[in-house]
């Protein structure tokens, strides 16, 4: 019966361990701060913005949206 009671206190242990661990580290991911991005600017309206979100043109310029990119001759 003591095994038993042993074995359940460590068991309990370890999980609350499993938890704190767990909390740690999603703390840390939150706490890290996003890499940062290359920015272009729009030809248009002059908007600064991230390359990702950019919509490329054919003449291989970015803009900041669709209808910038056909009032930019696009």
């Amino acid at each position: 019966m003591k095994y038993l009671l042993v074995l359940a206190v460590v068991a309990i242990a370890w999980m609350l361990w499993r938890g704190a661990r767990a909390r740690d580290i999603e703390r840390e991911r939150r706490n890290t701060p996003a890499l940062p991005q290359d920015m272009v600017r729009c030809p248009v309206c002059s908007v600064h913005l991230p390359r990702p979100d950019a919509v490329p043109g054919a003449s291989g310029r970015l803009y900041c949206s669709p209808e910038h990119r056909r009032a930019g001759g696009d």
